[in-house]
């Protein structure tokens, strides 16, 4: 029962794709769903592309290592998006534009600052793709008679179909059928079953140690860091952008942002609940990260458990699917323009439905046959993280909330603070918390001296970046 839930999940997927294709008519229909999403679609969308297979079979499984203080992964991506929903979500929608790049080039003047970020933009969600793409072996290599390779291909083969067809108006359908299941999945079956099977709170108590009951057990500077890479995260990242700029209006953003930062809360607590469950019901498991599905094959009921399992593939593919429409976004618009003008060739292409699909054909392949090639995707995306926090948010924030600074400082704080991380990485190792800290540090020293001791923006880009931004909101 459990896997016929999955097969029928799957091909709904590409059904809806297939169906949302006729919506895609334009490249800003195929990039960001025409920019029409309504409070409903905006929230689902946005609360999908955000919970990945790290914040549920992740967060589960740190909630069975740590008990409460598990939520503290989901939790700082719950805190990123709220700010970035409250504060920069409304700007943003104004802006018109397609990439973190293009927001660069307009604030601070075409020149090395976009040119720099795209590159570092490229690569970061190139590797959420991987890793998300990689994750599918989890569970299809165990519900069907398949290997790592074959379980890879068929969530590749899936999740590339659907974003092929349609762009941003499948990924968004496809994101709410996700949401849909993710809810049932995790908050109506998975939970109150897990807590059941512990025998409930008191049951939870009796047979764990208080350790799992402190908000802190996971230790401050670990969850301080978590704050720093995924918190911040959020307010950068390429995938996260783009479905702001599917936003209908600047107050769609901000308040479809707001109330999925809440649900996205939720699911972080829930998480950790599920994970402590876990911990008291399956005290042995080999990995933390088993305790999801282990918990939803053995503690739900068949048909339920396998909507639980469904729940697990769609955050997986609902976070796949918007990194990789976010890689083929930022290669179209940006880096292979930027390509073409440094060789002399002149960039003479034009926005086209076709090309864009023929980018994010070429670009799911590539992202699954890297999945199956490197295993250790872990530390790959560890690095990617890093550099993209400590490299680019200074120079994005700041150009956001502060008008003295400039391209020159925007350009030599995303050197600076890439060096910077590279070299913390070296010294304290890549999964160390310092590098991030010591990248940011330097980018932001770098990035206020630089931009005092140089020319301030021409009042022409500023002009034309403040009239962008007083563009008339429509809720």
């Amino acid at each position: 029962m459990n896997v016929a839930i999955i097969v029928l999940y799957l091909v709904a997927m590409v059904a809806i794709g297939l169906w949302a294709a006729r919506r895609a008519s334009t490249t800003e229909d195929y990039r960001v769903a025409g920019r029409r999403l309504g409070p409903f679609f905006y929230t689902g969308t946005m609360s999908a592309v955000v919970l990945g297979g790290a914040s549920t079979v992740g967060g589960i499984g740190l909630g069975y290592t740590y008990g409460i203080s598990g939520m503290w992964l989901v939790l700082a991506i719950a805190i990123g998006l709220l700010i970035l929903s409250v504060v920069f979500a409304g700007r943003l929608t104004r802006l018109r534009i397609y990439t973190v790049s293009q927001m660069l080039g307009l604030r601070y003047g075409e020149g090395i600052a976009s040119r720099v970020s795209s590159v570092v933009m490229l690569a970061y969600t190139l590797m959420l793709a991987v890793t998300s793409t990689s994750a599918y072996a989890s569970i299809f290599s165990v519900l069907f008679p398949i290997d790592r390779t074959g379980a890879i291909l068929l969530g590749g083969l899936i999740v590339v179909s659907y974003s092929v067809l349609g762009g941003m108006w499948s990924i968004t359908l496809t994101d709410m059928m996700q949401f849909l299941f993710m809810t049932v999945g995790i908050f109506l079956s998975l939970l109150p079953f897990s807590l059941s099977a512990a025998g409930g709170w008191s049951g939870l108590t009796e047979r764990l140690d208080a350790t799992f009951f402190a908000v802190d057990s996971m230790g401050l500077q670990s969850i301080a860091t978590m704050f720093v890479v995924y918190g911040f995260g959020m307010l950068i990242g390429q995938d996260i952008w783009q479905r702001v700029f599917t936003a209908r209006s600047p107050g769609v953003a901000r308040w479809g942002g707001l109330s999925a930062a809440v649900y996205v809360a939720l699911y972080g607590v829930a998480g950790a609940l599920i994970g402590t469950a876990a911990a008291a019901v399956l005290p042995v498991l080999e990995s933390p990260d088993d305790a999801f599905a282990m918990m939803a094959q053995e503690h739900v009921p068949a048909g339920l458990g396998g909507v639980v399992l469904a729940a697990g593939v769609a955050a997986m593919m609902s976070t796949a699917s918007g990194a990789l429409i976010a890689s083929a976004t930022v290669a179209r618009v940006d880096v292979v323009p930027l390509i073409k003008t440094l060789i002399g060739s002149g960039d003479e292409s034009r926005p086209s439905l076709r090309g864009d699909r023929a980018y994010l054909l070429v670009f799911g392949v590539l992202v699954t046959l890297a999945s199956i090639l490197v295993s250790d995707v872990v530390t790959a995306l560890t690095i990617a993280y890093d550099i993209l926090v400590g490299g680019l948010l200074v120079a994005i924030l700041g150009g956001l909330v502060w008008r003295r600074g400039n391209a020159l400082g925007a350009a030599w704080s995303m050197v600076a603070g890439s060096v910077g991380v590279v070299i913390g990485m070296f010294a304290f190792g890549v999964m160390a918390n310092a590098p991030i800290y010591i990248g940011l540090g330097v980018s932001a020293v770098v990035y206020v001296v630089v931009s005092l001791a140089s020319g301030r923006t021409d009042d022409a880009v500023l002009e034309a970046w403040d009239r962008r931004l007083a563009a008339k909101e429509v809720n």
